[in-house]
């Protein structure tokens, strides 16, 4: 794992300043194709009736959308477009963060986090760009966006995977789904 010392990231202003310049539309066709890569292989593997959280929704909850459309109750959580504290406390048979983990400032309370909202038997459905070596790292433009301060490669999640005793799979270059297991 890689990440950006404190002392270089963003404040919240200019951070948010940043996010409001995202064209993330729940109508928009491009996106909702985007955004697929993740939502076809999970809802696959959802129950009917699933219940779940968008983790980092942003200015545009699209991805909850597109499940609830698809017959399951997704909520979305954000700091700065849908700050519900409350949500944080539940239990959920799904939670989804495209997009999001990478700019975690504390990654390992945040992952911490997100498994403490999976119920037995959830999933967790990851989005993000996955860094590779050090050398490729050097020139990635992933990591030009100044909100971009927590970068995983294939390891860090395997590892993850391996010490919290999930389930994991890779669905193409981006999408990892975990599975947390029925009971502990």
């Amino acid at each position: 794992m890689i990440f950006v010392e404190p002392g270089y990231r963003l404040d919240a202003t200019a951070e948010k300043a940043i996010y409001d310049q995202h064209q993330n539309r729940v109508e928009d066709a491009g996106y909702r194709h985007f955004l697929n890569r993740l939502v076809d292989p999970l809802i696959e593997r959802l129950k009917p009736g699933s219940t779940g959280l968008d983790f980092g929704c942003g200015p545009g909850p699209a991805l909850a959308a597109m499940l609830n459309e698809a017959g399951f109750a997704a909520t979305t959580y954000d700091p700065y477009y849908a700050d519900y504290p409350e949500r944080l406390a539940r239990h959920y048979d799904f939670v989804t963060c495209t997009e999001a983990i990478e700019h975690f400032y504390q990654p390992g309370r945040e992952w911490r986090q997100l498994l403490a909202m999976l119920a037995p038997g959830g999933r967790l459905g990851l989005m993000t760009k996955l860094a590779r070596d050090q050398a490729a790292f050097a020139n990635w433009h992933y990591k030009q966006d100044p909100t971009h301060v927590s970068f995983f490669s294939r390891d860090t999640f395997l590892w993850l995977a391996a010490r919290d005793g999930l389930g994991i799979e890779f669905i193409g270059a981006d999408v990892i789904l975990l599975h947390k297991p029925e009971s502990v």
